[in-house]
């Protein structure tokens, strides 16, 4: 009897569907339209008893790793995805079983809280049941987060693991160069795949944890400093049976011994190769080369790092010896070079000023910034004595002993200039591992003096704030409201920065504030 009641819909529907009659729902007994009905169930019943998404999972485990912020992305890619953004959501969708058989209509997040490690994902899928009859259906999908450190994290705290190190070095007294040299490192990011920086004698280690992402790293540093490298490599293990060996290489940068403002005695026959300037000059600029200018005549010069390297030559002085002068008088003789403008000075050193009546007279290339009564910084050439085989040449030479000058002066001097100066701009630092060089209270001092004058250049130098990036501080409004009334009142005629060349720093929580 059961046979005979199983066989009688189907044959009822099947002649149904061929007139076109209309026949009831197997299930509830709703007339339905036997030519688009699909297995004698009406839309309603077909909901109810049919689930698309029973093979698609409910739950899933997705991980994370809290130090870099990045999603595990399987099988071992690690990707940034910020908070309800695309790209998690389509890595939710991936970690799905099931999602291949239908066909995904609508993925929304649900609002969780932030702190539960839970996502809600919202999925409306379609899928075709039976012939001519679409089914579509809405769900939540929950994903647990689970936290696993990433590989390069996993490096980064375990010792001796680097496989690359490059080793940035500079035999000088001061970090000037090493300041804009690691603005220009935060400015492009070339230190994101370090595993560890730390501070060494004269210079900054950066290890790696593959050597192409070294050498990577020193393409960078001859794309914005004269440096020369050298490799090397050491033995870690080897396989017998299979002939493979594990390398560690170091990489040694060394960069020029030369800074900008530095006084600088070239060799007499390098000087005539270069357009025959005067040996004695100023560096004005460091950058893929050295830039040299004549201070009395305007002449320019470009040392590139791989002439430079064939005779090595080091600075006559540096800007720990620049000497205050007050101007007295200028002359200007209508020669330009750009921003320059050359000019006969006469100048008195300021510690002279009510105590003797010596004067020097000098052609500068600031005359055109410069006035009766200001103040200028310079180096003091008459008396002095250089241990410099250069500059020993110079003197004995019958061409120009005539022509090097008493004083050479480098840049205008503020003296009005408020100490501990709050300002409205920041600059950023790396996170760096100061390891067993800790310095020490007089180290720390001349450091703070150090950065604080790169500080007072980057104020006073457009071209040298264009290669860096400047961030708003804290307290922007209150500093620049008190620089205003600094400038308002005349005590203080320092150049400023503009508040339109300063950046947003949206992620306080990675700076270190100096």
């Amino acid at each position: 009897m059961s046979m005979d009641l199983d066989d009688a819909p189907v044959s009822i529907g099947a002649q149904e569907h061929q007139v076109g009659a209309t026949i009831l729902c197997c299930n509830c007994g709703a007339p339905i339209d036997g030519t688009t009905s699909a297995g004698a169930l009406c839309y309603d019943c077909v909901k109810l008893t049919i689930d698309i998404s029973q093979g698609v999972q409910r739950e899933a485990v997705i991980n994370f790793c809290r130090d870099c912020d990045r999603w595990l992305l399987p099988p071992s890619s690690w990707v940034v995805a910020p908070p309800e953004s695309r790209e998690l959501l389509a890595l939710c969708l991936k970690k799905l079983r099931g999602l291949n058989k239908v066909r995904i209509v609508d993925a929304s997040f649900v609002w969780t809280e932030p702190h539960s490690r839970r996502i809600r994902v919202k999925l409306t899928i379609q899928d075709e049941v039976n012939e001519g009859v679409l089914l579509q259906q809405s769900f939540e999908v929950l994903y647990v987060v689970a936290t696993q450190q990433c590989p390069e994290c996993a490096k980064s705290y375990t010792a001796n693991v680097w496989r690359a190190c490059v080793q940035v070095r500079q035999k000088v007294l001061h970090k000037r160069t090493f300041l804009f040299l690691e603005q220009l490192i935060m400015k492009h990011g070339a230190h994101r795949e370090t595993l560890n920086i730390r501070e060494a004698k004269d210079g900054i280690d950066f290890f790696f944890s593959q050597r192409n992402q070294a050498e990577k790293f020193i393409d960078f540093l001859n794309s914005v400093v004269p440096v020369t490298v050298k490799t090397s490599q050491e033995l870690i293990s080897h396989d017998t049976h299979t002939s493979k060996s594990s390398y560690k290489f170091t990489f040694s940068a060394e960069l020029v011994p030369i800074c900008k403002d530095d006084l600088v005695a070239m060799p007499i026959r390098l000087a005539k190769q270069t357009g025959n300037i005067t040996p004695l000059v100023l560096c004005h600029k460091i950058g893929t080369a050295i830039y040299l200018m004549d201070p009395q005549t305007l002449q320019t010069a470009d040392i590139s790092s791989s002439i430079y390297w064939r005779a090595p030559f080091t600075s006559l002085a540096d800007s720990s010896q620049l000497v205050e002068f007050i101007v007295m008088d200028v002359d200007l003789t209508g020669k330009t070079n750009g921003k320059w403008r050359l000019g006969e000075v006469t100048v008195a050193r300021a510690v002279d000023l009510g105590s003797n009546d010596t004067t020097y007279f000098t052609r500068t290339h600031l005359a055109g910034l410069l006035q009766a009564g200001d103040s200028v910084m310079g180096y003091l050439l008459n008396g002095s004595n250089f241990n410099n085989s250069e500059w020993e040449a110079l003197e004995a030479s019958n061409v120009y002993s005539s022509m090097l000058p008493d004083v050479v002066l480098v840049k205008k001097h503020y003296p009005s200039r408020k100490k501990n100066k709050k300002r409205s701009w920041k600059l950023r630092r790396m996170n760096k591992d100061e390891g067993e060089l800790l310095p020490k209270k007089a180290d720390q001092e001349r450091m703070d003096r150090e950065y604080e004058q790169f500080l007072r250049d980057v104020e006073e130098d457009e071209d040298l704030r264009a290669a860096m990036a400047l961030y708003k501080s804290e307290k922007q409004r209150e500093e620049e409201e008190m620089s205003m009334a600094e400038t308002d009142d005349g005590e203080d005629d320092s150049p400023q920065v503009d508040m339109g060349e300063l950046l947003d720093d949206f992620d306080e929580l990675t700076v270190k504030d100096p």
